[in-house]
């Protein structure tokens, strides 16, 4: 549905710091290369702890970061074969999460009914994904699409952001290009007008028009004399990531991970058509790579990094205080982040209450109420 793009004034539904996920959806957990073979690492899904490993064979899996025997956090064991070990008393534990081996069990004995919880995974685009929600609709949850992952003639940048500061505060600071002002020493943008706005059930998408001058323009490719020039920048945010791209210049993906309420990651990709050839870039392609993101684009990330940390501690201080935005992207984009989060809780709620239903039926009428606390 199309929005209108006026600048007027609207208060902040300051609900929308205190939401959770919409958990049935893919996160990104880890750049596909920082998870060697038999490796554990710790990772978090919105207050989810799990134990990512990669086995021998080079397959991911992500289990609890709770051994079922005394809760000893999995990912300080060690991978073998294809099971998660336990550091406490060598428990192993397969990639369907049962206990698979216990090393002072005698020969023969059954083994106890000690189950983690496994999550499914994927590895796409240089990324480690996990999904936290039902296992059973992983497979109708398609990852973002990202072509330009596999053309030559792009050239990638990965950026890991981490910012301590709810998710929505993240969101909001990539759907606004009006905080061109902020990068100005960096020769940002500015005079951004907002052209263009629509959402849906699952996604924001708004288009503006931004002007450059100075060298960041020779740098880019938009000008030879840096003179002042025009670009159209399209943000899309599809729940839970975003894409966003500059008229024939770059296309960032970035894919969003809620940590929990105060701490959210990011792990993107930016790619680029430079204005050289690519027998040129290709010798010096990955320290080409470092440069330009560390002496360049992660100055424009942290300083967006203190404005979202500085908003997040005022909020924290006092939760009551109420703000006031005029950008209607923001507002559609929170209204989309609490609906995604209330649809989540109310479909949840209908199942628990199809499993006490479910359970009612089959207790005999002289027996015991089972007791079931059902969320509403």
């Amino acid at each position: 549905m199309e929005l209108s793009t006026d600048l007027k004034g609207q208060t902040v539904q300051n609900r929308v710091r205190e939401v959770g996920i919409n958990p049935n959806h893919w996160y990104p957990v880890s750049w596909a290369n920082d998870l060697k073979p038999e490796q554990v690492i710790p990772v978090v899904v919105w207050q989810q702890a799990i134990a990512l490993y990669r086995d021998k064979q080079g397959h991911v899996h992500a289990m609890a970061n709770a051994c079922p025997h005394k809760g000893v956090e999995l990912h300080k064991g060690k991978v073998k074969d294809s099971c998660l070990v336990c550091p406490y008393h060598g428990w192993e534990f397969s990639t369907d999460g049962k206990c698979a081996s216990i090393p002072y069990l005698p020969a023969g004995q059954k083994l106890p009914a000690a189950t983690a919880r496994t999550y499914p995974t994927q590895e796409r685009y240089g990324i480690v994904w996990v999904f936290p929600g039902d296992p059973a609709l992983a497979d109708s949850r398609p990852l973002p699409s990202v072509p330009e992952y596999d053309d030559p003639s792009c050239f990638i940048i990965p950026i890991t952001g981490h910012f301590q500061a709810h998710f929505s505060i993240c969101n909001e600071n990539t759907m606004d290009v009006f905080h061109g002002f902020l990068h100005e020493n960096l020769q940002g943008w500015y005079d951004p007008e907002l052209l263009k706005l629509e959402d849906s059930a699952d996604h924001v998408r708004a288009r503006y028009r931004v002007y450059y001058k100075g060298w960041i323009t020779k740098v880019l490719g938009l000008s030879n004399d840096g003179g002042v020039t025009t670009r159209i920048v399209d943000i899309h945010y599809q729940y839970p990531h975003y894409h966003s791209a500059m008229e024939g210049v770059s296309s960032l993906y970035l894919m969003r991970l809620p940590v929990g309420p105060a701490e959210t990651r990011s792990f993107s990709m930016l790619f680029l058509r430079l204005p050289l050839p690519n027998w040129l870039i290709n010798p010096i392609r990955e320290p080409l790579m470092r440069f330009v993101r560390e002496r360049f684009f992660m100055k424009f990330l942290m300083q967006d990094v203190e404005m979202m940390e500085s908003e997040q501690r005022n909020y924290a201080q006092n939760s009551s205080r109420r703000y006031v935005e005029i950008n209607p992207a923001i507002i559609a984009l929170q209204r989309l982040v609490v609906r995604q989060y209330e649809q989540f809780m109310q479909q949840s709620s209908q199942s628990k209450s199809h499993l006490v239903q479910n359970d009612e039926l089959t207790t005999p009428v002289s027996g015991p109420s089972l007791g079931y606390a059902v969320d509403n």
